[in-house]
């Protein structure tokens, strides 16, 4: 979760995550702080030229009135000086001219007795006439006038404004032919490019659609704003469309080790059950067996222990237990894990109806209805759960994250406090409760609360790893790097092969911020990769750093792997949408060398 006022290095919440926060929260609000321009579409659009990349912000499109009025003013000047304006007059199909003078008849015999004035002459006629029949919506003549106007000069501006006419018919490949000949013949052609964008795109050829629209962009200096929302819409579109066909494909399997552990963690440990001791004697063939087998595999907190953890309690199940409900909390918990949250919503749901009294399933429950959207859902099984134990303290840390995934934040302080009534030693509710703090503006309140946890939490990275988020948060860069340094060697000590990795993607940040150092930051990302080699954070901060110095193709492999790393479609969606950005801008780079010039010409927005 990013935090006020300039969210730089967003604290994360843990247990129930937002659809739409995660990395790519984070991610969008990297490149924005790293004076960039960023145009934002809930990703973001990456524009790659020879010089490097470039994000345009749609924040710029937005400004006052009067700041758009004077930027008008000069588009307009500089505009009336320029060919294209002529070409655009030329175009205006809609207003024919008022002189109604007959045009000639040609065909392709009499065209070649024509001189090369009488040609032009003759196509300036016929041109006339198209546009005048146009106007009258009389759209077979046009295309007719207009085709032989083509016939005595292969004109961009005929071939377009008969592409307009098979626009208005319909006729959607005729569209894309004709703009196409337009385009060859003047490649930054940008209403050819447009209108055979929407062509394509109701042929539903959405790349193709997307890679106009953005050359078009470029092409506009971002400035046609009907263009801009054509490629937001169209990256949504293809991205949609990759995403529910990867989801579909792909095994589910567990996210990262970094994932598991932060989400187990948000819970409280609490004993287990009486005849699943470590000293209870069980038999290696029942369910109760297996089921102990999962708890003590959750223990060892690596990616190994949390795979066999899924496994028995799978095999709990199968065999039965004499503690379904409590077995059944813990496989619905590794199924929405794997990214399968309606067969964990199952599970938990039955946990239930065998055990209302057990309030870790209702608290479960919520995350995987919000995760689904349904927060009124989230929201009374918050309500049933207290109603069942309002002396549990996770059910008000819980019900403190939907809070804040809401921006009730009032109301979610509220909850971390009461949490931490019940239970002060359970470190997220004070670390919760200080970043809520931060995102209300009470910056003094927030930094007290992490000053009194890193007094009695002194052994917990944790709390170096936020508090060190919330000091680069203020630019505070060197006193940042050392609470990330210092959480660093904590996990490296109590865990070094299992460790968190965010303190180390945390510092590569920092470092790129405070110093742009890019080689520093990588070899962090690197050494995060290593050790959590599936960790969606790492994996999209090292393309975001490969993009900040114009390594595309690099970074784009990247971003691929960040949309297969992802858990929901929701995430896949935002993955994708940062790869096909990339993608496009590499394919208009190709398609149309000429536009790295145009590109090189805005580092100076940076």
């Amino acid at each position: 979760m990013s935090a006020p006022p300039i969210p730089s290095s967003p604290v994360r919440s843990v247990g129930i995550t937002p659809p739409d926060s995660s990395l790519w929260t984070r991610l969008t609000t990297f490149a924005s702080e790293n004076k960039a321009v960023v145009y934002t579409i809930g990703a973001v659009v990456v524009v790659a030229g020879a010089g490097g990349i470039y994000y345009i912000s749609q924040q710029s499109r937005e400004s006052g009135k009067a700041g758009k009025a004077k930027k008008d003013r000069r588009k307009d000047i500089k505009d009336k000086a320029s060919s294209k304006e002529k070409k655009v007059a030329d175009e205006n199909l809609s207003q024919p001219s008022e002189q109604e003078e007959a045009y000639p008849e040609v065909n392709e015999e009499i065209v070649q007795t024509l001189t090369p004035e009488q040609k032009k002459d003759y196509a300036s006629k016929l041109k006339a006439a198209g546009n005048k029949a146009y106007g009258n919506k009389e759209f077979d003549l046009a295309i007719e006038l207009y085709s032989k106007a083509i016939l005595c000069r292969p004109d961009p501006i005929f071939y377009s404004n008969r592409s307009a006419c098979y626009n208005s018919l319909s006729q959607w490949q005729k569209v894309v032919d004709d703009t196409s000949a337009a385009i060859a013949l003047d490649p930054e052609y940008v209403k050819a490019l447009n209108r055979r964008a929407h062509a394509y795109e109701q042929l539903e050829n959405y790349s193709a659609a997307l890679l106009d629209f953005t050359a078009s962009c470029i092409i506009d200096g971002f400035r046609n704003e009907g263009a801009a929302q054509s490629v937001e819409r169209l990256l949504k579109k293809v991205a949609e469309a990759k995403g529910k066909a990867m989801l579909a494909a792909r095994p589910k399997k567990l996210p990262s080790c970094t994932f598991v552990s932060n989400y187990l963690q948000s819970f409280r440990q609490k004993n287990r059950p009486a005849g699943l001791e470590d000293t209870a004697s069980l038999q290696e063939e029942t369910g109760d067996y297996h089921l102990r087998a999962g708890l003590q595999a959750v223990e060892r907190k690596s990616v190994d222990g949390y795979e066999e953890a899924s496994e028995e309690f799978e095999k709990a199940m199968q065999l039965g237990t004499n503690f379904e409900a409590y077995a059944l909390n813990w496989r619905g918990t590794f199924k929405y894990l794997r990214g399968d949250p309606m067969e964990a919503l199952e599970d938990v749901s039955k946990s239930i109806q065998l055990d209302n009294t057990m309030t870790q399933s209702y608290i479960k429950r919520a995350s995987m209805l919000l995760e689904l959207g349904d927060r009124e859902g989230a929201s009374m099984d918050f309500t049933t759960a207290l109603e069942k134990n309002s002396e549990d303290p996770d059910i008000y840390y819980h019900r403190a994250q939907l809070h804040f995934i809401l921006g009730e934040f009032g109301e979610a302080a509220k909850d971390y406090q009461k949490s931490i009534d019940l239970d002060r030693d359970f470190i997220f509710s004070h670390i919760q409760l200080g970043v809520t703090q931060y995102k209300m503006g009470s910056i003094a309140s927030s930094m007290a609360t992490f000053r009194r946890c890193i007094k009695n939490f002194d052994k917990t990275p944790d709390v170096y790893n936020y508090y060190g988020e919330l000091l680069l948060d203020q630019q505070k860069f060197q006193e940042a790097i050392e609470k990330f340094d210092t959480a660093v060697e904590m996990e490296r000590t109590a865990k070094p092969m299992a460790m968190n990795v965010l303190p180390l993607i945390n510092k590569a940040l920092a470092l790129f911020q405070w110093k742009q150092d890019f080689g520093e930051a990588e070899k962090l990302c690197e050494r995060a990769l290593i050790i959590d080699p599936d960790c969606d954070i790492a994996v999209a901060t090292m393309a975001q750093l490969l993009l900040q110095q114009g390594r595309v193709q690099e970074a784009l492999k990247y971003f691929e792997k960040a949309a297969q790393l992802s858990r929901t479609e929701g995430e896949i969606v935002n993955a994708l949408s940062y790869a096909e950005a990339t993608r496009t801008q590499l394919e208009v780079q190709e398609k149309y060398p000429q536009l790295a010039n145009k590109l090189q010409g805005m580092g100076g927005m940076r």
